[in-house]
């Protein structure tokens, strides 16, 4: 009888799992279509990995390996296409530093009693890596 009038109750414990899912997904989206798009402002030679790589960011648990993939994949692209157009660099390699702070912090949040605070690392920094990599992006043009 419970069924017949809530056909979906069933499936509503998971609600806020999903919900969670998809405040973080849109943002998440948006963050990869930042680092896509300062990787399209570099020329093909100066690029150090294929675009397509951002987007198995994605992909569950693979994201914490490719993370650290596309980190320093962009900072490599970024100062060579710096270096081709002869603008100056704040720092030697960019964002790096900062994204590999980010994607250890990530693979922290699973770790018991430290996720907690490597959650809220975790979030802060991915934030000021984005920050970053669209001031980079910005300068490019």
């Amino acid at each position: 009888m419970h069924h017949l009038f809530f056909p979906f109750a069933h499936g509503l414990h998971f609600f806020p799992f999903y919900a969670f899912s998809c405040v973080f997904l849109i943002p998440y989206v948006f963050y990869l279509l930042t680092l896509n798009k300062a990787l399209a402002k570099c020329a093909p030679e100066t690029r150090t990995f294929e675009p397509l790589m951002i987007w198995l960011c994605l992909v569950p648990v693979v994201h914490l390996v490719v993370q650290f993939i596309v980190v320093n994949g962009l900072s490599a692209t970024l100062r060579n296409e710096y270096m081709r157009r002869g603008i100056p660099l704040p720092e030697q390699e960019p964002g790096k530093q900062l994204g590999l702070f980010m994607c250890i912090s990530v693979c922290c949040c699973v770790i018991p009693i430290l996720g907690c605070l490597a959650v809220i690392a975790a979030l802060v920094t991915w934030i000021m890596y984005w920050a970053k990599i669209a001031e980079y992006s910005r300068v490019l043009g």
